[in-house]
């Protein structure tokens, strides 16, 4: 995988077909003035951003809020590979220079899963259909590179969280961060909203999965989408903050050397 991520980077460069999916919201407060634009582009050019330079590879996929299999929305991710087992995703609404910053995905292998408490799996979602049915795709990229990072992917398990719902018109981020899952089999995605996200990316869903029917089905943790089995776990606000009083308990957190 580590020889991949240098070629799905260039070609994600010059081939993704972004800018073809605005956001869903205008969000509020007025224009930028000539002096912040100024000071934006002064920054751009003067700063290191090494951490957004990572994100290097653009997935487009599904998820609906965990509770609600009617809420769906289309996810954009930009994703960066920390190491063999493990990705971090930026998630936005478009890939639109305005797009927003819907929410963050944390991808692991199947490895790392089955190191979580039983507890923590219930927070996350199997990307094994995802990946089979074609509805997770990596637009721009050849047929063959996709292939191969899909091999990679359908073993692995994600943790979204949207912290804006842009889908619900909310120009600001309000509310509580919503968890998120991901689909599990045939029907539960809505054809219209797979259609419409096909026809603007220039895709074919139905291809992608005809493509992936070599790639071997692999087993499931059964603790993982545990929505299927009625078990429905979701973030409040709330004013009872006990988990988050032994935090640190009060010493200031260590970085790795």
């Amino acid at each position: 995988m580590r020889t991949l991520v240098p070629i799905v980077s260039v070609v994600f460069i010059f081939a993704c077909g972004g800018n073809n999916t605005q956001t869903y919201v205008n969000e509020q407060g007025k224009d930028k003035t000539i002096k912040d634009k100024a000071l934006n582009t002064g920054a751009d050019i003067l700063q290191n951003k090494a951490p957004l330079s990572a994100f290097n590879v653009y997935l487009n996929g599904f998820h609906f809020y965990n509770g609600n299999m009617n809420a769906q929305m289309e996810a954009h991710h930009y994703v960066s590979q920390l190491n063999e087992d493990f990705y971090q995703a930026i998630i936005f609404d478009g890939n639109s220079k305005d797009s927003k910053i819907m929410g963050i995905e944390y991808i692991v292998t199947e490895k790392l899963f089955n190191t979580l408490p039983k507890e923590e799996k219930k927070l996350w979602h199997s990307h094994h259909y995802e990946v089979k049915s074609g509805t997770l795709v990596a637009p721009g990229i050849p047929e063959a590179v996709e292939k191969e990072l899909m091999e990679k992917l359908i073993s692995t398990y994600g943790k979204t969280i949207h912290t804006w719902h842009t889908d619900q018109q909310h120009t600001l981020p309000i509310g509580s961060p919503m968890l998120m899952m991901g689909f599990t089999r045939d029907g539960q995605l809505k054809n219209d909203l797979l259609q419409d996200r096909d026809h603007r990316l220039g895709v074919s869903s139905r291809e992608r999965k005809k493509q992936r029917s070599e790639i071997p089905f692999p087993t499931v943790d059964p603790m993982a989408n545990a929505w299927e089995k009625g078990e429905l776990r979701q973030f409040i606000v709330s004013d009872q903050v006990d988990s988050a009083q032994d935090k640190h308990q009060g010493l200031l957190p260590q970085r790795t050397k």
